[in-house]
């Protein structure tokens, strides 16, 4: 049995019914990364009943969310031609792409637990400070974010390199900050180290990512986990985007009028210094 299922039930025990489930998750994790409720429950041969009940003692709130976690870790454990080879065939990459965004985008909408959403605004809205880190393309949804939140009156700021100035910025941050991280597929060094360091300064951290079993996720504050399987080598970014966007718009509620008012001094600004 992997050592993440046994840490996900933490001493405790499955049922036979639920074992056949766990075996099916242990011997074929492509299979399982895939399969409908249904399809793993007949491959278990076991009643759907009994897939959901297994995903909630391993901690999730159902298949779907397990089955996310499942997909998340398979792609992982590929290097970007083995992601490529897995969607080998495709007839038609450009319409996949979006049947796939679209989906996964379902997939959040069954297993997006909103208030943990409504949180990280929270967080970040009553922050001195937040530093917000990402890498290479995964650095789009942090970009994102401390773009649209600066508009908005928000001291929000994207770093996507690390070395010393990384350093010396997380080295003026305490507790009354907020590090925000964006982790698809692999973790580098730097982001690695980068949420080390806050944790050693009591600075509270954030993470959105694709597998709760991230390096990060561990000390985190805020966790929320989102599917980002694309159809080429490359996750997707469009589930992670979307829940900035809705971190975004509970800025917005939240920050009410003097949200609206900083909105309106940028764009003030725009137009004196003629940027349109």
């Amino acid at each position: 049995m992997p050592d993440w299922i046994e840490e996900a039930l933490a001493g405790g025990r499955l049922g036979r019914a639920a074992e056949r489930v766990v075996r099916v998750l242990r011997d074929d994790p492509r299979f399982a990364s895939y399969a409908s409720t249904a399809e793993l429950a007949g491959r278990a041969e076991v009643n759907v009943a009994t897939v959901v009940r297994a995903a909630q003692q391993l901690g999730f709130s159902g298949w779907p969310a397990l089955r996310v976690e499942l997909r998340s870790r398979y792609l992982a454990s590929l290097s970007a031609g083995e992601v490529l080879a897995e969607h080998a065939g495709t007839a038609d990459p450009v319409r996949e792409a979006v049947r796939s965004d679209r989906e996964a985008l379902r997939t959040l909408d069954r297993t997006l637990e909103p208030e943990r959403v409504r949180a990280l605004a929270g967080a970040v809205h009553g922050a001195r400070r937040t530093l917000v880190l990402g890498s290479g393309t995964f650095a789009a949804p942090g970009l994102q974010l401390s773009h649209a939140a600066g508009i908005m009156g928000y001291d929000v700021e994207m770093r996507d390199v690390g070395g010393t100035a990384l350093v010396s910025a997380l080295a003026r941050m305490d507790a009354g900050d907020l590090v925000v991280v964006c982790d698809l597929w692999r973790v580098p060094r730097a982001i690695r180290a980068a949420a080390r360091i806050a944790a050693e300064r009591s600075v509270p951290t954030a993470v959105i990512t694709d597998r709760r079993d991230s390096p990060l996720v561990e000390g985190a504050e805020h966790v929320i986990v989102v599917p980002s399987e694309g159809v080429g080598m490359f996750p997707s970014l469009t589930a992670a985007m979307a829940v900035v966007h809705g971190v975004l718009a509970e800025l917005t509620r939240i920050g009410g009028d003097r949200a609206l008012q900083a909105v309106r001094r940028t764009e003030h600004l725009w137009e004196e210094a003629e940027l349109f």
